[in-house]
């Protein structure tokens, strides 16, 4: 692609920007559009990139020889309409990325909870000592960036996204499929159709990794698995959980581990090693020694269990948890470490079809804190649906202690109600609202 002019429509999205630095890296001319400024585009704009915020044609190049479009950009938005009638080409942000992936040996990172972090724990194990362009889901902290390039690369390591089938794009040489939990209905319907597309996704891997409770749902010839079972055949054991400090040891099919250590918090962090071991163990030659140092500096993602404040009066941390086994999970974990503080718990939902679907899974998940504060619905892509707010959803919540609270009453609320243990989770943009928090 080098010297070749690419042009990105919805360039600042965190799949699409991990794109257009590859590009940039190939020696591609990268032109853009998003709706606003932000971290990412400022980076891919020192990159190189040129990139403007309004909708005019006049700022598309004359020669274009390749256009990626992200969902999330409108159908009536003017440039799209200009290149549909232009004749050129819009591909998919998954149809780019897999075509990527057939050029190199690819580990990719399938599930419906735990693919970022994994997928990020994958590339920290194998960089720099095996070489890989890294397309992440999240800006994952060792590389502060979603997107990791070590020239020339000998492998892809990639986030495989199931919505909207997106993952059926991947052939990869090893596959981690994580969970499958009912997610994505507006695409899929049902659990079950869910469920078909990773199988689907699993026979065109040639080597499989799952974990051990999803493992009778898939069929390969060539899989192990990995789990806290003991039949699993990469099995954690002897957990210990500290804040920021987990401990276990790992029984695998050529031997064992002992007192491997990670810098996070939640078990559910212990089977993302595991399975990422498991991939790069399969995939490379990479020592022991090498994996233990790179699992004890490892940094985690951001909006992944992230301390934002950890002083003795407040504790206060940020997740990306948009789905109720995910904020079951970072629950149970704050639960673990801090049982004897009041645990305030504030949700922005993502999706009414999402909230729809879900609703009674998040009802229960939510009445675990001791305090539910709920956010308005954050729509990304969605159009209202008639009946499905925060405020239906709330009704359904059991924790007495609970409020609805638009988004500018938020601050001026925990101002006035001090908290000893917040938990903020959601995928809208309730993360601009983070550093606010932070301040209090």
């Amino acid at each position: 692609m080098s010297n070749k002019t690419i042009y990105f429509l919805g360039i600042g999205g965190i799949g699409m920007s991990a794109l257009a630095q590859y590009y940039l890296h190939e020696g591609a001319i990268v032109h853009g559009y998003d709706l606003t400024p932000s971290p990412i585009t400022e980076r891919l704009s020192q990159m190189g990139a040129v990139i403007h915020y309004e909708e005019d044609c006049s700022k598309i190049p004359a020669q274009v020889d390749m256009v990626v479009v992200t969902p999330a950009i409108p159908k009536e938005h003017a440039e799209y309409q200009y290149f549909l009638k232009s004749g050129v080409k819009m591909h998919k942000r998954s149809e780019v990325l897999g075509h990527i992936a057939d050029a190199l040996p690819t580990i990719a990172v399938a599930g419906t909870h735990g693919k970022t972090t994994t997928t990020s724990l994958v590339a920290h194990l194998l960089s720099p000592q095996v070489p890989i362009a890294g397309f992440i889901g999240g800006v994952a902290k060792n590389f502060d960036n979603n997107f990791v390039y070590n020239d020339p690369p000998q492998y892809a390591v990639v986030e495989a996204d199931e919505y909207d089938r997106s993952f059926l794009t991947l052939h990869p040489a090893a596959a981690i499929i994580t969970s499958m939990d009912a997610d994505h209905l507006d695409i899929y319907g049902t659990r079950e159709n869910l469920i078909a597309a990773f199988g689907q996704f699993a026979q065109q891997s040639r080597y499989l990794i799952a974990e051990q409770r999803i493992a009778p749902l898939l069929t390969h010839p060539d899989m192990v698995t990995y789990g806290f079972q003991p039949e699993a055949d990469f099995y954690a054991y002897n957990v210990d959980v500290k804040p920021n400090a987990l401990t276990f040891d790992l029984r695998m099919p050529d031997g064992e581990w002992k007192a491997l250590r990670l810098r996070a918090n939640g078990l559910y962090n212990v089977l993302n090693a595991t399975a990422a071991i498991a991939a790069v163990r399969h995939s490379t030659n990479i020592s022991e020694d090498i994996i233990r140092e790179k699992l004890a500096s490892f940094l985690g993602v951001k909006r992944r269990f992230e301390y934002v404040v950890e002083r003795p009066d407040f504790i206060y941390i940020d997740d990306y948890a948009h789905h109720p086994q995910e904020i079951q999970s970072v629950l149970t974990a704050v639960r673990e470490l801090y049982p004897d503080r009041k645990l305030t718990c504030i949700f922005q939902p993502h999706l009414y079809s999402r909230t729809r679907d879900l609703a009674d899974g998040f009802a229960t998940v939510l009445s675990m804190a001791d305090k539910v504060i709920l956010l308005p619905i954050y729509p990304a892509r969605e159009l209202p649906i008639e009946g499905i707010t925060s405020e239906w959803l709330l009704g359904k919540v059991t924790q007495p202690d609970k409020l609805l609270l638009q988004k500018s009453e938020l601050i001026p609320y925990l101002q006035q109600h001090p908290q000893e243990l917040l938990l903020t989770v959601g995928a809208g943009d309730i993360d601009r609202l983070v550093p606010q928090i932070g301040e209090l």
